[in-house]
């Protein structure tokens, strides 16, 4: 697979990654321990060398599951992990917390259960309000002194705060959500980031599986399934949206591709910069998804999707109100 540097740090990364949350969180019942390595070690087999976890999955289980898998082959990847939580007395509430004091705790725990003496890409889950930006950016510094971080990463931050954490300790990469069915980042983000020499890392980006058209008005979800409190996922709202599926399928059926090949395909040509990180538990779909780095969109196809995804207007938020609050900060 083709490599790419997430903006100007130097951090180079295979063109897709894996983001591997859905094995363990967030889409139903974990997968088998095996299997999900089984799955993580067929994707480095095919090129991909960008793994993305978080100790909030699970919680912790992700991060678990991806040392293991990665621990054999640990010098040839590149493992990205996120902090920002401590968990309520379920042990699953997610309370924000980026305090330095917490965040030089977590990253020792992280260290353990990834099996490695540095993590490559250590990202702010969510923005915390109640902690400066300068504050976390100057934390990570002095991690990545130490030498247990090598990069320093956000999520879903707004640009003021990118600006303010970048003039402290040099931002890598930028994850949020960005697809077809969410554009926003092109407003400022993308801008911004361009500007500073970071690089973008798009989560869901196939619209948490709705852009690959194997989900339907009458699909139903595992009853612990994230996408049943998501308002973009509600019945009306996929009935709504399925005029994007179906264009984005007549697109992908001209081609000879899939539909989450041409979703893929579409981000990777907006800018050099950018690495998607799809996730799955099924190998089928990994071995579909890593296709898509093979996949040339023309100008004409691009004009195509243009031109598709300006008469649609995708119905429903991506988050709940809670979570939709934590974003763009």
């Amino acid at each position: 697979m083709q490599k790419r540097q997430l903006g100007n740090s130097g951090l180079e990364v295979s063109a897709l990654g894996l983001g591997c949350m859905g094995l363990s969180h967030g889409y139903g019942p974990p997968v088998v321990e095996k299997d999900g390595i089984a799955l993580i070690r067929r994707a480095f087999d095919l090129g991909v060398t960008f793994f993305d976890t978080a100790e909030v999955y699970g919680p912790f289980t992700n991060e678990d599951l991806v040392g293991a898998a990665l621990e054999p082959f640990r010098d040839q990847v590149v493992i990205a992990t996120k902090f920002g939580f401590t968990f309520g007395d379920d042990g699953k509430q997610q309370i924000l917390n980026s305090k330095p004091d917490h965040l030089r705790k977590v990253v020792d725990a992280c260290l353990k259960r990834l099996r490695t003496d540095r993590i490559d890409l250590f990202y702010q889950h969510r923005v915390d309000p109640d902690v400066p930006i300068e504050d976390v950016a100057g934390t990570v510094k002095d991690l990545i002194a130490a030498g247990k971080v090598k990069h320093f990463g956000l999520s879903e931050a707004g640009v003021h705060t990118i600006r303010r954490a970048h003039a402290v300790q040099p931002v890598t990469a930028l994850q949020s959500e960005y697809s077809m069915w969410w554009r926003e980042p092109e407003k400022e983000v993308l801008p911004t980031l361009e500007e500073l020499g970071i690089g973008f890392v798009p989560f869901s980006p196939l619209g948490k599986g709705f852009l690959t058209g194997a989900i339907s008005a009458e699909t139903q979800f595992a009853s612990d399934d994230f996408r049943n409190i998501v308002p973009r996922f509600t019945t009306e709202a996929r009935k709504a949206n399925q005029a994007l599926v179906d264009e984005l399928g007549r697109i992908a059926g001209d081609k000879g591709v899939t539909s989450a090949q041409v979703a893929l395909a579409w981000l990777l040509a907006r800018k050099p910069w950018i690495v998607p990180i799809p996730g799955t538990t099924k190998l089928h779909r990994l071995e579909e998804n890593i296709g898509a780095a093979s996949v040339e969109l023309t100008e004409g196809d691009l004009t195509r999707i243009e031109e598709a995804l300006s008469t649609i207007t995708v119905q429903g938020d991506r988050y709940p109100a809670d979570l939709k609050a934590r974003a763009g900060r």
